[in-house]
């Protein structure tokens, strides 16, 4: 029950409110101000800076009817309304609305509002203004928003930004618009696919041919001159820059009509398969509609290759041989086929040697070659006999049991290794300093017993390589760059490309022959401490499970073959006799400096004589003989 005097307050204050409401004012001390009238499209008597933006998406000549009307037809719809001045058309032409990449015309309209140039914006559609939700709504609240506000106002749909109750309907149709877009792309992609699927590849214009009537490329005589000239000034030797500049020099055309050559427009006709007859399709692919940002496909689309497609302009093998100079060319080698080298017997049997500025070859190949000389796959070398078959003298100390310890336990650091990093491998300055004086070497790779070697050789070796260099008169190691083979060797090896590797290794010297053999079965492992695989063995669910053998070294771990940790070295006898198997050798089985053999890796390449390279080139730059001169 209410308490009789808070009922009697509560009404008290209610007639309060009602005598304030009822006051009376006097006309002679009050004076209404009214807002100003809120501008809208409708309004022909309030005066209204007018801009147009007119949009295309395509170059097609229907498009360009279009867009010509569009412009024509809101001249005409600006002059119909006296209080309108037009400011400016601004116009994209073949620009898609999805983004506001390329569209210049739209930037500089809505920076001419920005300034407080503009009041109103009239389009013919939402999807011609955008095609994209964030770009459509964004922009219309922008507009709103500054200190002199512009509306926008959308022709087809009847929608002007500043009103209220149009949010909702724009937020709707700039949704359609961009969905369209979306369709249409899925369309393109189909219809793509389809194209592919059934034999019909794209052939876009091309320098060096034309299209038929039925659309199928033809040499133009002309302009494959121009073709041929590149490919062979490239395999004679001449660099993508001098080729530029005689283009240049010799007002040749490019496929656009003009003569601005640079290097890189000389790289795109070299590396373009269908001036060989071929076609290749979806070398890149478009992320997504919104952006129109095109990758370089590198798996994530289907491709197709179609051989002998067309009438070729320069011989496929002639291509092939300038795509190898050019995927070299970054690691300093030009040359179209280096040797790939096996030695076929001695010590470094199976041996490949390997070229650090060619990433050409690749892990089977070297397998191959290295098996090559071997009587039967993985004859390596005879079985060691077992320890146990040891027959002891009278009076011999009987050794078995005991083992000669790893010299890897003893001062590594002073000891001969190899490491390979990143994209550098480092011998140690143990190795550099037994080399001394001769810092030109030869490396080479055996895949089938996993082993690596290192040994002198001189400059002329085409795949010499320096590894030293003297600092404050001493012999010190010098890092040699694995960019081109780093991932050949780590897979030939089972190695994981995220960690760093260290191999000890062992000289074999006899008079002025010397070599470095690392057997990478006993490599030791550094990575850092967040990849230290816990989590597995967490998972494992066992108890006094061991993450041993791990060593600190210095921001990285150190993990040694688990064979290590469980014994000192090999069992004494085993040791003894791999020493008297060495001690046994003849002389050949010794040898250190053999040449090796050349092993085919396949198709043998018929690139296009010298002879012929140096005559085509004279003939197409007679009357440039300083030129010539200057590069030859």
């Amino acid at each position: 029950m209410i308490d009789p005097k808070t009922k009697q307050d509560r009404l008290n204050r209610k007639e309060q409110v009602r005598r304030r409401m009822r006051v009376e004012i006097d006309p002679d001390k009050y004076i209404y101000i009214p807002a100003k009238k809120p501008i809208d499209y409708y309004d022909n008597d309030v005066p209204q800076r007018v801009a147009i933006y007119v949009r295309v998406s395509t170059d097609d000549i229907r498009q360009t009817t279009s867009y010509e009307l569009q412009k024509i037809y809101y001249e005409d719809f600006v002059r119909s309304h006296p209080n309108w001045t037009l400011v400016k058309i601004y116009a994209d032409e073949g620009i898609s609305g999805t983004s506001l990449k390329h569209r210049d015309a739209f930037n500089e309209m809505i920076a001419d509002c920005r300034a407080g140039k503009i009041d109103l914006i009239i389009t013919k559609s939402v999807s011609r203004f955008a095609r994209n939700v964030m770009i459509t709504i964004g922009m219309a609240r922008e507009l709103s928003q500054l200190k002199n506000p512009v509306g926008i106002f959308f022709e087809s749909e009847a929608i002007f930004s500043l009103n209220d109750d149009s949010q909702m309907a724009l937020t709707f149709q700039a949704t359609m618009a961009e969905e369209e877009s979306h369709t249409r792309s899925r369309s393109m992609e189909t219809s793509l696919k389809m194209r592919l699927d059934n034999g019909i590849p794209l052939t876009p214009k091309l320098l060096g041919y034309t299209h038929d009537a039925e659309g199928h490329l033809v040499i133009n005589p002309e302009e494959a001159k121009t073709v041929k000239l590149v490919f062979f000034m490239y395999l004679f030797g001449y660099t993508t820059q001098q080729i530029s500049d005689t283009l240049i020099a010799l007002e040749r055309k490019s496929y656009l009509g003009n003569i601005k050559w640079t290097s890189g427009a000389v790289v795109q006709i070299l590396r373009n398969e269908r001036h060989c007859g071929d076609v290749l399709t979806r070398k890149t692919f478009t992320q997504d509609y919104r952006s129109h940002r095109k990758l370089k496909n590198r798996g994530e689309r289907a491709q197709s290759v179609y051989l002998d497609h067309h009438e070729a302009i320069i011989s496929r093998d002639d291509f092939i041989a300038v795509q190898r100079m050019l995927d070299n060319a970054k690691y300093g080698n030009r040359s179209i086929l280096p040797e790939l080298r096996v030695i076929d017997s001695g010590i470094l049997k199976g041996f490949v040697s390997i070229n650090p500025r060619w990433a050409g070859f690749k892990e089977a190949e070297y397998y191959q070659a290295s098996q090559s000389v071997y009587e039967m796959p993985d004859d390596e070398a005879a079985p060691v006999p077992s320890v146990q078959q040891v027959e002891l003298a009278a009076g011999d100390f009987d050794l078995r049991g005991f083992e000669v310890a790893r010299s890897e336990f003893f001062d590594a650091q002073n000891r001969p290794y190899l490491s390979f990093s990143e994209k550098l491998m480092k011998f140690s300055v143990a190795c550099a300093r037994k080399f001394d004086t001769r810092n030109t070497v030869e490396l080479l790779i055996n895949p089938v017993e996993r082993k690596f070697a290192v040994r002198p050789t001189d400059k002329s070796n085409k795949n010499s390589v320096i590894f030293s260099h003297i600092s404050g008169g001493k012999v010190t190691p010098k890092c040699i760059s694995t960019a081109a083979f780093r991932s050949t060797i780590y897979s030939l090896m089972g190695w994981n490309q995220d960690y760093k590797y260290r191999i000890l290794g062992t000289l074999y010297e006899q008079g002025s022959e010397l070599a470095y053999i690392f057997n990478a079965d006993d490599s030791e492992v550094f990575f850092r401490s967040n990849a230290l695989p816990v989590k597995d063995i967490v998972d494992s669910g066992a108890e006094n499970v061991s993450i041993q053998p791990f060593l600190p070294s210095g921001k990285r771990i150190r993990a040694i073959p688990k064979e290590w940790a469980e014994t000192f070295g090999k069992p004494f006898y085993a040791h003894e006799m791999s020493l008297s198997a060495l001690a046994e050798q003849d002389e050949q089985d010794w040898k250190l400096r053999m040449q090796g053999q050349l092993f085919e890796t396949g198709k043998k390449l018929d690139v296009t004589p010298f002879q012929e390279l140096r005559s085509y080139i004279r003939q197409e730059l007679s009357g440039m003989s300083n030129m010539e001169a200057r590069y030859e």
